[in-house]
């Protein structure tokens, strides 16, 4: 995944006429102070309730400790108790410039996964460092993390200067050695700002202690920041909540991420692609007079009805029919774990999306990324606290966007045992939209043509029905050799017969293809519905395939309907090595052949396959016999 370097202006010009709403996070390591900086900045600048600044220093006087400010941000008993904010809070703040969100976020190691919640929540970031204990292990760490759920906007507040006597070599080095930090992974700090939460150093005034500081205050560097590009004028990304009955009518509810639609529109539904008009846009008012909107924009939670009634799900995700998000079983994705038990290649876990949720499984972790130095490593599984690039896998369709396109839709969290364990952004790196593959057709001239034959007579006059025997397993388990002796033995009892080999099918029908990942799943789709026709021929199709995904597996089944029959070959990897017809096991080990399943590429199982041959435990003859017999039961008429 490549990196992005993004400069920031240094002063909005614009920015006193503006009053839009900017979602800052606030991060740091624990106690350097975020909770103190952010009450000050409220004291500050005017921004608390009435009466909230004497009943919290009442508060104290009652229970004989000294006033801090921080008490004014960490509103929870436990956190007081604790002295470390264990959540994010959010809160409403103001500036003559501009509207916030300011969201405060856990810099203690145990409460990372809340601050990962916060920085997929805002827009810009205001980190603290200590600047009697500098830049540490979990200050690198709240910098990637920013980088990773797309936080590109960043001030640095080196806090606690009158504990180092507002030195400026001290603010110097630690400046210098934070920049260079961010800016090795794509992120340039518009400002590095010393200050002094608890004395009020350049929060929202100026410092007296430190006149060498000719920048910003805090509050003129927040105010600094350009706002993102509106929502609005993105793409339309519209995830489903929840479909209600009311009045009669099915409408379907939820806030509108990104970009806008109006009534009449035309929609699709990903990843089912349906489409349907916007009939009518539903808002919900107290007031008589009340008249419906006609059109909603990206930030409103809404409810639509449609020209027609399709069944829609809760997770689909509404676009435009000309500017549809990506559609794919598979993706990479640079992620942060937290789960107490390690992230680990071959395990399930579950995938939420926007308000999409469904089972994956974590493909291959491609590399571990050390945060503090940004060396790579190799591993098959990602520790606490890690970073790590993986490949995930889904059993079905997935509509979703680059984060890089959209970072609404982008990003995602991974459940595992119920507790949200890790999140991260999504890159196609390597992956195509699957979306052509999934389309019926790409012409609108086309009819299909009916047949003078039914497939009923078909199997009259054959004696058999038509069929596909899909032959999945590893390399080495026997396909091949079972195809072709099998289409021998029918071919001599009657049966109209034709093996699909891997091999073969490259000569002609797939000879464009390569092996990348989507010439892989093309190659699948293609036989499969290659097969198909065979079998609505009355034929009995039978592939040789390692067909290692599932997902493929379950598109040439979609193919031939009720007529799919899943056949694993099973053989265990060390027997396939052994075997090794073609030497492709011995390339693989030695790093000749990547991606190569059982060896550094996962098969996956069939879940509740037709029928399972073991060519591991049982010889040749009494495979084909058990074969034989199979086709007998199922096809012969």
């Amino acid at each position: 995944m490549g990196e992005t370097n993004v400069k920031l202006a240094s002063i909005n010009p614009d920015a006193q006429k503006a009053r839009d709403l900017l979602r800052i996070v606030i991060v740091g390591h624990v106690d350097h102070g975020k909770s103190t900086l952010v009450g000050r900045l409220f004291h500050d600048t005017g921004s608390l309730p009435d009466g909230k600044y004497e009943s919290i220093k009442a508060m104290c006087e009652r229970r004989g400790v000294p006033f801090e400010y921080a008490f004014l941000m960490d509103a929870l008993q436990a956190e007081r108790d604790q002295g470390i904010t264990i959540d994010t809070s959010q809160i409403w703040f103001k500036t003559e410039a501009r509207d916030y969100t300011i969201i405060d976020a856990p810099g203690h190691k145990e409460f990372l996964k809340n601050m990962i919640t916060g920085a997929a929540q805002s827009d810009a970031a205001l980190l603290i460092i200590d600047a009697a204990e500098g830049v540490r292990e979990q200050s690198r760490r709240h910098g990637y993390l920013l980088h990773l759920m797309g936080v590109r906007q960043v001030a640095v507040a080196v806090n606690k200067m009158d504990l180092v006597g507002y030195e400026q070599e001290q603010f110097d080095l630690i400046e210098e050695e934070y920049r260079d930090y961010l800016r090795s992974i794509g992120v340039e700090p518009t400002f590095v700002i010393p200050v002094s939460a608890r004395e009020g150093d350049n929060i929202a005034n100026g410092s007296k202690s430190m006149p060498w500081y000719k920048g910003p205050t805090v509050v003129k560097a927040l105010d600094s920041f350009l706002p993102n590009a509106p929502l609005v004028d993105q793409s339309l990304r519209f995830p489903v909540q929840d479909v209600y009955k009311f009045d009669q009518r099915r409408i379907i509810a939820g806030r509108i991420e990104s970009g806008s639609l109006k009534v009449g529109d035309k929609l699709v539904f990903s990843p089912s692609n349906k489409t349907a008009k916007v009939q009518s846009i539903e808002s919900w008012s107290a007031r008589d007079d009340f008249t419906p909107p006609t059109e909603a924009v990206a930030g409103e939670s809404v409810g639509i009805t449609l020209d027609e009634q399709i069944f829609v799900e809760r997770g689909e995700l509404i676009s435009h029919e000309e500017d549809a998000p990506i559609e794919t079983e598979v993706f990479r994705a640079r992620l942060f774990w937290l789960g107490h038990d390690p992230l680990t290649a071959g395990k399930s876990y579950k995938l939420k999306l926007g308000t999409f949720e469904t089972p994956v499984t974590v493909q291959k972790v491609d590399r571990i990324i050390d945060t503090s130095d940004l060396s790579n490593s190799e591993s098959e599984q990602v520790e606490r606290n890690q970073v790590a690039e993986v490949t995930i896998r889904a059993r079905r369709m997935l509509a979703l966007d680059e984060f890089t396109n959209n970072g609404r839709t982008g990003r995602f969290v991974l459940v595992d045992n119920y507790d949200i364990a890790g999140g991260g952004i999504i890159s196609m790196e390597g992956y195509a939209d699957q979306r052509s593959m999934i389309m019926a057709t790409k012409s609108t001239n086309i009819t299909r043509v009916e047949h003078g034959v039914s497939i009923e007579e078909r199997a009259r006059r054959n004696g058999h029905k038509g069929g596909v025997l899909w032959f999945t397993g590893l390399s080495g388990a026997g396909k091949s050799t079972l195809a072709v002796a099998l289409e021998k033995l029918l071919f001599e009892k009657g049966y109209s017969s034709y093996v699909l080999d891997g091999d073969n099918v490259r000569h002609g029908l797939n000879a464009n293809l390569g092996f990348s990942p989507e010439d892989r799943a093309e190659n699948i789709r293609r036989v499969g519905e290659t097969a198909a026709l065979f079998q609505r021929a009355g034929m009995l199709a039978i592939t040789s395939f390692i067909s290692p995904y599932r997902s493929d597996r379950d598109r040439a089944r979609a193919a031939a309907g009720d007529s799919f029959h899943e056949i694993y070959v099973k053989a265990d990897v060390e027997t396939c090595k052994q075997r090794d017809p073609k030497g492709l096991y011995k390339k693989a080990i030695a790093g000749e052949i990547k991606e190569f399943t059982g060896i550094s590429a996962p098969y996956e199982e069939p879940d509740s396959p037709n029928l399972v041959i073991d060519t591991a435990e049982t010889p040749l003859e009494e495979c084909l016999e058990i074969l034989v017999n199979y086709v007998e039961r199922n096809f012969r008429v």
